[in-house]
């Protein structure tokens, strides 16, 4: 009897021990989830769009020393995953034209949303009539999205190229629509197969914050374009 309550004592012992073990990882999961890996994602997203405005300074041609005669540019090649699109400024979000900006990737991998926004492949790119697309993680990784439910209709959103600075309209505020819905990133949204007209944007994200069981939308429209000088 008092072997069978010696095992027992033990045996209560053992399962607080792991329950206290397993409170104090779960805490530590929490703390790495919601405040390391954003102050590792801010600094990789700085980063990244200095990577970028370095890549589009060498890129940048010599300006020609008399006017020359020049054919029509060729439409400009979709970029493989991975490849820098944009930078987005939003100041809604706290991103304002003189702030570092939001880095655009392309692809929506996580390989590429826990450093970045993605460009959704096949979707129209930025000034380009169609449906310019950009997905961003809304909790953890420098959550980009995370204020994106303030968003209201006549926000603007610049988004800067290199070449060019393009200011997009926000025409309504933020929907919810479930992650199947993929209908909203198409050329025109909701109406899949029909030809396109106006340059379009849509950002999304998850929702509700802390879950991924739907999605929230914003869209806009392209109201200016100028030359990034």
């Amino acid at each position: 009897m008092a072997r069978a309550g010696a095992l027992l004592r033990i045996a209560i012992r053992t399962v607080g021990e792991l329950l206290v073990t397993s409170s104090v990882l779960l805490a530590l999961f929490i703390v790495y989830q919601l405040y390391y890996t954003n102050v590792v994602g801010r600094h990789v997203m700085n980063q990244e769009v200095n990577d970028i405005h370095k890549q589009w300074t060498v890129a940048a041609p010599a300006r020609p020393s008399a006017p020359v005669v020049m054919a029509a540019p060729p439409p400009a090649p979709m970029p493989h995953n991975g490849d820098d699109v944009a930078i987005l400024h939003i100041p809604r979000l706290g991103s304002g034209l003189d702030d570092a900006g939001i880095p655009v990737l392309e692809g929506v991998g996580l390989d590429i949303l826990n450093k970045a926004t993605g460009h959704y492949p096949g979707t129209a790119l930025p000034g380009q009539i169609g449906n310019f697309s950009v997905a961003g993680h809304r909790k953890t990784h420098g959550e980009p999205f995370r204020h994106l439910d303030e968003m209201r209709a006549g926000d603007l959103v610049y988004v800067e190229t290199a070449k060019d600075w393009y200011t997009y309209r926000i025409d309504a505020d933020p929907v919810i629509v479930q992650p199947t819905d993929l209908g909203v990133v198409d050329p025109v949204p909701g109406e899949p197969g029909v030809r396109p007209t106006q340059d379009l944007m849509t950002l999304t994200t998850c929702n509700p914050w802390w879950s991924s069981t739907q999605r929230m939308i914003v869209t806009g429209h392209l109201i200016a374009t100028r030359p990034r000088t």
